[in-house]
């Protein structure tokens, strides 16, 4: 880029949590940063010296709201492709490229990506509607994924026989096997405009089941040494089969028998690298930033043992969020609270996350557990 990263007109496209934490490091390297959210109170919204509320969806507000920006990123791949397309066509540099954001919208462009280039999935099938899940009846039970539009858990809905069809979403899906897992991991791998790469060590997911969404990770993740070799080879190689440049999370299972296999893949920061801001030199945010901006990516080491608890609204409120037990895990040594300044709290709605670190992984997990259990979002 021909102008300093000071002087350039950055757009993110998205202005929730993961919007919200990306400025805080956009701050330190005092860039003009504007957002487009359809949300009025986004969380984003008073961080920056230019909000614009509007669709992330329609052409026209995503093209006027990209046209006099350097540079447009995301925080959210539910966004309007054809309008990043054209800007980009005008000159408008779109970081992660839209072909890839395009490709990852779709469950099953995503799985048939793994298909043609060898990469290792849960065995599916491609479906348009409900009635045609009836041809695949030897192989239940699934997972059906809508191929657009899921996010945090929604979307996905468990089909163990075909007495479930009721259940079934009438629309174009995904149907995975199940897998015979041990553990669930996550990658988060960053690579640049010049090509440059490095990936944050593997981390350790465990789901709450009733949200279908992340409650706790850790890292470093609790694997042989020959896995974590083997996870961080195959991020790189989607991250390069791709071309992506930015943030990449890819989130796999580790079988029963040792077979890591890719589950899904996020062109953005992710969940599953909130900890590094405590426990890592350089956090994933700082990472995308340097990534589309084509400075020197970060070291990634770990400095402490991470374990991250996603905070989300308790069951049985709705409305204005109250904080209970705040003061109290403030008391421990070592626990970072970010709480992402959404008003108003609903059952399993993240509304931030803590990050526990200490030298002990196991201490660390066991501070996480206390303030899972002492820190409760109601109304």
């Amino acid at each position: 880029m021909s102008n300093t990263i000071q002087q350039l007109h950055i757009g993110i496209l998205g202005g929730g949590q993961l919007g919200r934490m990306m400025l805080q490091y956009a701050n330190n390297l005092n860039l003009n940063i504007a957002i487009l959210d359809p949300d009025k109170n986004a969380p984003c919204k008073h961080l920056v010296k230019k909000f614009t509320c509007g669709s992330l969806t329609d052409y026209e507000t995503v093209y006027d709201f990209g046209k006099d920006k350097d540079l447009i990123t995301i925080e959210i791949e539910n966004v309007n492709i054809e309008a990043l397309k054209t800007l980009e066509k005008e000159g408008v540099k779109v970081y992660p490229q839209p072909h890839v954001i395009e490709l990852i919208q779709d469950k099953g462009l995503q799985k048939m990506f793994y298909q043609r280039n060898n990469i290792a999935t849960a065995d599916f099938f491609l479906v348009e509607t409900k009635a045609q899940i009836k041809k695949y009846t030897d192989y239940f039970p699934f997972f059906q994924k809508l191929r657009k539009g899921g996010y945090d858990g929604k979307g996905v809905i468990k089909l163990v026989s075909p007495h479930h069809l009721d259940k079934a979403f009438d629309a174009p899906c995904v149907l995975e096997r199940l897998v015979n897992f041990d553990k669930e991991l996550s990658v988060i791998v960053a690579r640049s405009e010049n090509g440059e790469v490095k990936c944050f060590p593997v981390v350790e997911c465990e789901f709450n089941s009733e949200a279908n969404l992340v409650e706790f990770l850790f890292c470093p993740a609790n694997i042989k040494k020959s896995v974590e070799i083997e996870a961080t080879k195959k991020a790189i190689d989607i991250a390069e089969k791709l071309g992506i440049i930015g943030i990449l999370a890819v989130e796999f299972f580790l079988t029963k028998d040792g077979k890591v296999l890719v589950n899904e893949i996020a062109p953005r920061p992710h969940n599953s690298g909130h900890h590094t801001i405590e426990a890592n030199i350089t956090s994933q945010f700082e990472q995308h930033l340097r990534a589309i901006l084509n400075l020197p990516l970060g070291d990634t080491s770990i400095i402490k043992a991470g374990v991250m608890v996603n905070l989300l609204g308790d069951f049985g409120y709705e409305g204005t969020a109250i904080y209970q037990g705040l003061e109290d895990v403030l008391k421990f040594s070592g626990v970072y609270l970010h709480l992402y300044g959404k008003e108003k709290t609903k059952p399993f709605r993240k509304m931030g996350h803590a990050t526990i670190i200490d030298d002990d992984i196991l201490k660390a997990k066991q501070k996480a557990k206390i303030v899972k259990h002492t820190l409760k979002i109601i109304a």
